[in-house]
């Protein structure tokens, strides 16, 4: 005889679903790791049962950075992203999980990239990239590469910490232009300077000087003390204004005006040489054509500046500079063979000098677009090496 299935009331089916409603709700926050444990029966009773890989505390944390933070395989696929850095490419988040970190970078920034994630495998690293946003904008960020392995884990995971560098940027940039300006009012200065020393100093001095011969020359019939300090106030006030006249030229450099690089950087080897008695070996320096009046005002700086360290601090034997230009690159090269600096080190403070000069040279490169680097160690001497890209000639078309 057969039995009829039962009926299951329709307050039995809503609570079924209620269950399965929470079941579902629970696997999802499982899945996404916002448990921690569940609490379970087992065959010792109830046990508190803890989920691997639960950090809802850290995930916490993270999305509430002011930073971006993902997780990728080693493929670049974004295994988690937080929504700062789904702001940072203007991206809604779920459109970032799940896809390729390589979208939001260049060819040439997803190779460099591509090679750092090798070396991450094994020490994290930090490098400086451009991130393509969504809109078609590009954002200057820093990131911070580290391998998450875990324990058993076959694959290896990556975690990235990226740094919006926009601001930074902003702020080097204004300050490069507020040191630009200081060089050119440096500059100005220099120029009102060197001329009030010529049209006024220099011209007293010489008048000076001559009535100081007038006077020696009517005191040469008197054999005598007075003589004798005549002819010392002349020769003073020649050697004052010889001093008076190279200051002057240091100043405003007028050879460099009327003559160029090439001049000018042999008056100034010879000048030096006869000051301290440090030979300047001098090579390389025939260039075909004029330079850039800052660019050749700024290679003239620099080499008045290293030649001063290397008076000051050098205690070298000898001094080489070689110019040359390779198409629309320009090289100073300044070597001495002095006792060295440690490039590592802040050095030392002395009185009366705050040590801009290397700091000076980098900024002066700068402004006219180029680089300078410094190698140097104890009792290996000192080489600043000086390179200015120019911008490339106009060609016109007829």
């Amino acid at each position: 005889m057969k039995t009829a299935p039962s009926k299951i009331s329709t307050a039995d089916l809503a609570a079924l679903r209620l269950r399965l409603a929470e079941a579902e709700e629970t696997l999802r926050a499982i899945r996404h790791g916002e448990v921690d444990a569940l609490l379970g029966t087992g065959e010792q009773g109830q046990q508190v049962f803890s989920l691997a890989g639960a950090e809802q505390a850290y995930r916490t944390l993270i999305e509430a950075m002011n930073e971006g933070a993902l997780t990728l395989t080693t493929e670049k696929t974004i295994l988690y992203a937080n929504r700062c850095f789904a702001s940072m490419v203007k991206c809604p988040l779920e459109q970032v999980t799940g896809g390729s970190f390589r979208r939001f970078l260049s060819a040439a920034d997803a190779a460099t990239l591509r090679a750092h994630m090798k070396q991450s495998a094994h020490t994290g690293v930090k490098i400086q990239l451009l991130l393509h946003a969504c809109n078609g904008t590009k954002l200057p960020v820093q990131i911070s590469i580290r391998p998450l392995a875990k324990k058993g884990a076959k694959n290896v995971i990556i975690g990235m910490v990226v740094t919006d560098l926009s601001e930074s940027r902003r702020t080097e940039e204004m300050l490069r232009a507020l040191t630009q300006r200081v060089v050119q009012m440096q500059e100005a200065e220099r120029g009102r300077v060197a001329i009030e020393l010529h049209d006024n100093i220099t011209q007293l001095l010489c008048a000076i000087l001559v009535r100081s011969q007038t006077l020696a020359d009517q005191l040469a019939t008197h054999d005598g003390p007075a003589q004798q300090e005549a002819l010392k106030l002349r020769d003073l006030l020649g050697h004052t204004a010889e001093e008076v006249e190279c200051i002057t030229r240091n100043l405003r450099p007028g050879v460099l005006e009327l003559l160029g690089l090439d001049a000018v950087l042999r008056a100034t080897s010879t000048e030096f040489t006869a000051r301290t008695g440090v030979p300047v070996a001098l090579t390389g320096v025939a260039l075909t054509a004029r330079l850039p009046g800052q660019t050749e005002l700024a290679l003239y700086r620099i080499l008045q500046e290293a030649l001063k360290n290397v008076q000051q601090h050098a205690h070298a034997h000898q001094v080489s500079v070689h110019l040359e230009r390779h198409g629309n690159t320009v090289q100073l090269l300044i070597k001495d063979d002095g006792v060295g600096f440690n490039t590592e080190r802040q050095p030392a403070k002395r009185k009366g000098s705050s040590h801009l000069g290397l700091l000076g040279m980098r900024e002066r490169a700068a402004y006219v677009g180029g680089t300078l680097t410094v190698r140097s160690a104890r009792r290996t001497g000192t080489e600043i090496d000086v390179r200015i890209f120019l911008a490339p000639a106009k060609t016109t078309v007829i």
